[in-house]
């Protein structure tokens, strides 16, 4: 019944952000020159987004195809239903930000009050985030309805090793959850890859020739791949953004509930009972309904408040009633949901502070998240240390600012990770596995309000580039630009968010990789020592992490190989343009805007097989090659690089761009907009650009799609491979 009256709360919610839409479009969006420029950003992000979602659509038929044939009907079903609720996702979070950033511009001109326009951009962000949030956990809570209770896959009777075509076994349930997940990730894959080669290959487009060639200011109406430029800020950083956050969310829920029905069947119903197992399972999916709600009070907080003057303080008001409701809800919710547990279940459990263990280990996540969102803003804010000092490197020369900010992102990993060690080992000593992965839901419980603030950056970003390219007075820019700061450092720690949960979402799935690999014989051993071990020192085991390893760095120079090949295609027609159309430079003549579109569309969806086969085939292919050791070496080598890599690119590039704007906002003593300190520091931003939008963010997505595939095909190929 809790399930049944727990759908309710997605449903308002998405009601919610739809009457938000409404009351949005509803504002003026401005002067005809500001409609039009608006207009041909929406077009072009829109007809990216429909493109790349009919290329994904042959790669998911295939994929629904093969899972339904080899595991069953019900995976493919629920692959499909994880793929569709993705797509949602994004394409809703796309049109509100698109429809938000020109009525942004259109209020700051009017109004000339950073709070009235700071309101707008929160509000498209909201549609956002509540989409993201009510879409996933509806999608979950529909999952359990037809395929748990429906099916009978949650009937105690049914939570059992069944064997497929005699030599296949696995539990329904955890198999049709990894299905839905797998659905969600492949559709995050393609938004984060394809948008994050399109929007970057139009920026160091747009900054080579324009910033550091032509002189050019930012958002130059005259640029052609200004509006390209733009455009990749809403398929990249909105729609790219929701479906990852959105994948990550659903990623530590399903792997949870893996490991606790796993866990049963190993532990056997005299240590655990049926009843027990399911209250665990379904504790993950309310728990996160709980911080749906919660987020839900902090934004509607802000968007009923009048009078903002500091609009940092509103979003961090926001994160803390979010975050404290969730913490304070969740922890009365264990208390009683919990309750019926007995003491010696909780000892076989390893529950070490009793029914409430698993609530603490959300809670470790959601402080160890924080704290790395800190240490990203410390490393990337241009008003703390590192990034001042990287400013001020800038004069001498493009060489030097680059060699320091790699150091820079270099010593940042370190604090990164050990926070990261810390969290892992305070939620594993709390509740086990299952409290690590209650710990990566604790990060992502509030995730409507984290991806709220995340889509308040490309908003505003947005604006400002609309307010530029329309001729809107030097005051609007100022607004937009002010609110643009605000963004950027929310970004920061965003991406921090995103990489902790990743790395924490990425251990529980690889120990449900590992239990996975059980079967009957397995059932009811009464401990679990034995059978979660990868030995590292089984040569098919080292072998697979050093190959594992060494992935992601492939990966990431297919990627920045991707970014830069359409960036020089970008160059080379931003130059022809200028050089062979007469009046461009004067102003008296229009830029072909959808040649530069074109040419980013084109070089995100030509370069997006071969990421979609490393994510998806590697881990399938080396499966049936050399078994299922060798697959764990390779998942736990692409995890623990792959998270280190992700935590360089991001830190790195975010302090480069940042650095840049500090000489742009005349904060370093000496140097302005078009010094040679300011054309290094573009450079270095341009440097940075691909590794912090597109690298940083594919990683995090890289290292859990991998482990989703592995954990569904480790079935098959733990009985079928060549060597």
């Amino acid at each position: 019944m809790i399930i049944w009256l727990s759908c309710f709360i997605p449903v308002i919610v998405l009601c919610f952000a739809a009457l938000q839409y409404k009351r949005l479009v509803a504002l003026p969006e401005g002067t005809p020159v500001m409609k039009q420029i608006a207009d041909d950003i929406r077009q072009g992000a829109n007809t990216f987004l429909i493109l790349e979602y009919k290329h994904l659509s042959v790669y998911a038929l295939v994929v629904a195809i093969i899972l339904a044939v080899v595991l069953g009907w019900y995976v493919g079903v629920a692959f499909l239903i994880g793929l569709t609720i993705s797509s949602l996702a994004g394409l809703i979070g796309m049109k509100a930000a698109t429809k938000a950033n020109v009525r942004v511009s259109n209020n700051a001109r009017v109004t000339k009050d950073i709070g009235s326009a700071f309101s707008v951009a929160f509000q498209g962000g909201s549609i956002m985030g509540l989409s993201v949030a009510g879409l996933a956990s509806l999608g979950l809570l529909l999952i359990v309805l037809i395929f748990g209770i429906g099916l009978g896959q949650l009937d105690p009777s049914q939570i059992m090793i069944q064997s497929h075509g005699g030599l296949i076994h696995f539990i329904p349930f955890p198999m049709t959850v990894s299905g839905y997940a797998l659905g969600c990730s492949l559709v995050a894959l393609f938004n984060r890859v394809g948008g994050g080669i399109f929007t970057k290959a139009a920026d160091m487009g747009a900054d080579l020739v324009g910033k550091t060639e032509l002189a050019l200011e930012e958002d130059d109406p005259r640029n052609p791949a200004t509006i390209a430029d733009n455009v990749g800020d809403n398929v990249g950083d909105i729609a790219g953004l929701g479906s990852d956050l959105l994948e990550s969310y659903v990623g530590a829920i399903i792997s949870s509930i893996v490991l606790i029905l796993h866990t049963y069947l190993l532990l056997g119903a005299q240590k655990i009972s049926s009843s027990t197992a399911l209250h665990l399972t379904y504790y993950p999916l309310i728990f996160v309904l709980i911080g749906l709600i919660s987020s839900f009070i902090g934004i509607v907080y802000i968007l009923r408040k009048k009078n903002i003057s500091n609009p940092q303080k509103e979003l961090n008001t926001c994160v803390l009633i979010s975050s404290g409701f969730t913490l304070v809800f969740t922890f009365l919710f264990s208390w009683f949901y919990l309750s019926k547990i007995g003491q010696v279940e909780l000892q076989n459990l390893h529950f070490t502070f009793g029914i409430v263990s698993p609530w603490v280990a959300a809670a470790v996540g959601v402080i160890i998240g924080i704290l790395i969102g800190l240490t990203a803003e410390y490393y990337t804010s241009e008003k703390l240390a590192p990034t001042k000092e990287l400013s001020n490197f800038s004069k001498g020369g493009v060489s030097i600012l680059i060699t320091k900010g790699l150091a820079l992102g270099m010593k940042s990993v370190l604090l990164t990770v050990t926070l990261l060690s810390v969290g892992i080992l305070a939620s594993y000593k709390v509740a086990g596995l299952y409290g690590v992965a209650m710990a990566a839901l604790g990060m992502l419980s509030f995730i409507a309000t984290t991806v709220t603030i995340d889509s308040f950056g490309p908003i505003v970003d947005n604006a400002g580039g609309i307010a530029q390219m329309a001729g809107l007075s030097p005051e609007v820019r100022t607004i937009t630009d002010t609110l643009d700061s605000i963004g950027n450092t929310t970004a920061a720690v965003g991406k921090g968010f995103a990489i902790g949960s990743a790395a924490l979402a990425a251990l529980a799935l690889f120990a449900s990789y590992i239990y996975a690999q059980l079967g009957p014989l397995d059932v009811g051993i009464g401990h679990l020592d034995t059978i979660l071990i990868l030995n590292i020192m089984e040569p098919r085991t080292i072998a697979g992490a050093i190959f594992g390893g060494a992935l992601p760095f492939f990966f990431s120079a297919y990627l920045i190989d991707a970014v830069v090949n359409a960036a020089n295609k970008m160059v080379q027609e931003v130059r022809r343009q200028f050089r062979e159309i007469p009046g461009l430079m004067e102003g008296t003549a229009k830029a072909d805007s959808k040649k530069c579109i074109e040419i980013s569309t084109q070089g995100a969806l030509r370069q997006i097989r071969i990421p979609i086969l490393i994510a998806v085939g590697v881990p399938i292919a080396a499966g049936f090659l050399l078994g299922p050791n060798f697959v764990g070496g390779i998942l736990l080598g692409t995890t623990i690089s792959g998270i280190m890599l992700a935590i360089f690119c991001a830190n790195s590039g975010g302090a480069w761009d940042n650095a840049k704007k500090r000489i742009e906002a005349g904060e370093v003593e000496g140097e302005h907009k078009g010094s040679e300190a300011h054309k290094a520091a573009v450079i270095g931003d341009t440097v940075g650009d691909p590794l912090k939008d597109t690298v940083g963010p594919s990683l995090d997505i890289l290292i859990k799609i991998m482990a989703i595939t592995s954990l569904i095909t480790v079935s098959i190929f733990k009985v079928i491979h060549l060597f």
